[in-house]
């Protein structure tokens, strides 16, 4: 038997003083922390817990998004637009995974190769906000970041940055992983049973659009039953956790310097992103991702250039590994046919190859005459199909989708099959960031995205 090698302490030292070089870089959308003691004793208890996540897991996804770049298959990454302590029940994680798997199914047949699952989920506690501040008549409080920093009630108690709700998001985190690992490999994802979830979505007369579709991946699992195939297998998938790594006082705790490599991985979760807000390339945020091993993530706007995605590459991803990067897309409906394209023909003629996803969600956000902040499932569509058609343009490959969405029967989400109106909204409008796609709109959005994977074959 071999053991696992142990780090010497001096090469632990060295790694970590590597890594902490963002410290003294700008960090932008950080909470202001009143009680500094007690962000230490956060801090220190979150350095001494177990990590979330494994190196070789992290390396397993990394391998698995490899393969997405060179187009060999096909990302699905979703969830909450904000996980919150209150909603991280053994029920509303069951339903998302479930979402999940029911889309991955329907994906994997229109595209006819491997369907990564990754959840927005186990750490997507933090929101980036566009105020430091709310106020409501003559009161002015700091902004809800999200449950692991404060609270959404709007009290100065409440909304005072809480150091100890980092521990708790950590514990949080790790209740809802032990429950996804539990679905994902205990029978819940066997595929005969994820295919009878979705006969049910068709059967609905508002679907009965994608009764075709249904059908030919019915054929398709008849035919496996009577040529023997081994079920055994299918009963368990892979899934990984992912998020916005916002707070740098959540993720530089919980990094881990790697026994096997010297090599320090982010432990909060697999796939770990930079949004929009924070891709600054002076900014401490890409610093301290680009000495993570983990995939990283980029959100990329509308205002996005070629020379922000090469200078992103050349610090992100300078051994141009694929895997290594993933550019999120962020255009909105009305603009990613003027700017994809260019972008995708830019880092093409680099010879780069990053994980081209498209997140059609935060692009087309509304807020109607009532207040609610909300998006139209047609917009959400429209740039899902721009996505494609602008890939198909540059001959680049469309490599996956992003989605903020629930397993439950919310309504913040206008139109889909359900046609869900602006007086229909506040019936069940549960979100306390931004709108997602309900339960029947995430699948039936699955459902066009595996039309256009087989025309994109």
């Amino acid at each position: 038997m071999t053991s696992e090698p142990i780090l010497s302490q001096a090469t632990e030292d060295r790694a970590f003083a590597d890594l902490d070089s963002y410290q003294a870089l700008a960090a932008k959308q950080q909470p202001t922390w009143l009680d500094t003691e007690a962000l230490a004793s956060a801090k220190s208890e979150l350095a001494s817990q177990p990590p979330l996540v494994f190196a070789g897991e992290v390396d397993q996804l990394r391998e698995r998004l490899a393969q997405a770049a060179r187009g060999e298959a096909f990302l699905l990454q979703g969830g909450d637009c904000a996980e919150t302590f209150a909603g991280a029940t053994a029920d509303q994680i069951r339903d998302r995974v479930k979402t999940l798997l029911q889309m991955a199914v329907v994906l994997t047949y229109g595209a006819s190769m491997p369907v990564i699952k990754v959840g927005r989920m186990a750490g997507q506690f933090a929101k980036p906000r566009s105020s430091d501040t709310e106020t409501r008549g003559e009161l002015t409080l700091p902004a809800y970041r999200g449950d692991v920093v404060n609270g959404y009630d709007f009290t100065p108690e409440s909304r005072t940055a809480d150091p100890q709700r980092l521990v708790r998001g950590y514990h949080m985190a790790a209740s809802t992983l032990n429950l996804v690992r539990a679905f994902t490999q205990g029978g819940f994802a066997d595929l005969r049973q994820v295919h009878e979830w979705n006969k049910g979505f068709v059967s609905n007369p508002a679907n009965r659009r994608y009764e075709s579709l249904a059908a030919e991946i019915d054929r398709a699992v008849r035919f496996m039953i009577a040529c023997g195939a081994d079920f055994s297998e299918l009963r368990r998938t892979e899934f990984f956790v992912s998020h916005e790594a916002l707070l740098l006082d959540y993720e530089r705790p919980l990094t881990r310097i790697d026994s096997r490599t010297s090599l320090p991985y982010g432990t909060s979760g697999h796939f770990l992103w930079i949004g929009e807000r924070t891709r600054e390339l002076d900014g401490a945020h890409v610093e301290f991702l680009s000495k993570l091993r983990n995939p990283i993530g980029v959100k990329l706007g509308p205002t996005s250039t070629v020379d922000d995605a090469l200078r992103l590459i050349d610090k992100l991803d300078p051994e141009r590994e694929p895997g290594r990067l993933t550019f999120i897309t962020r255009m909105g409906a009305g603009k990613i046919r003027d700017v994809l394209p260019g972008l995708l023909q830019g880092v093409k003629d680099s010879g780069a190859l990053p994980l081209w996803v498209t997140d059609p969600m935060h692009g087309n956000g509304i807020t109607t005459p009532t207040g609610y902040k909300t998006r139209r499932f047609d917009d959400v569509m429209d740039e899902l199909k721009g996505f494609f058609e602008s890939h198909r343009e540059v001959g680049t490959f469309p490599g996956g989708i992003h989605i903020e969405l629930t397993g439950d029967d919310v309504t913040e989400c206008l139109g889909g099959s359900e046609n869900i109106d602006e007086a229909t909204l506040g019936t069940k409008y549960e979100s306390l960031c931004d709108p997602r796609l309900n339960h029947m709109q995430s699948l039936e959005l699955a459902f066009q995205v595996a039309e256009e994977l087989k025309l994109a074959r």
